[in-house]
């Protein structure tokens, strides 16, 4: 069980990752300046997702 919740939160981190990286590239390529809200949503998204994943790198090591 601990696996597979491990895994599922991987792919939704870099799920999250995955789209806020995206949200931001589109949102700068249609004009959006540094304070659009798809720069800084997408922003949001990043970083919670990169926290995540940088989080679960943390608990891989932890004995069980």
């Amino acid at each position: 069980m601990q696996r597979l919740y491990m895994g599922s939160t991987l792919a939704l981190s870099l799920l999250m990752l995955l789209l806020g990286t995206g949200l931001i590239v589109s949102s700068v390529a249609r004009g959006g300046g540094p304070l659009a809200l798809g720069v800084l949503v997408g922003a949001g998204l990043a970083f919670a997702g990169a926290g995540r994943l940088w989080l679960l790198r943390s608990t891989r090591g932890a004995p069980r």
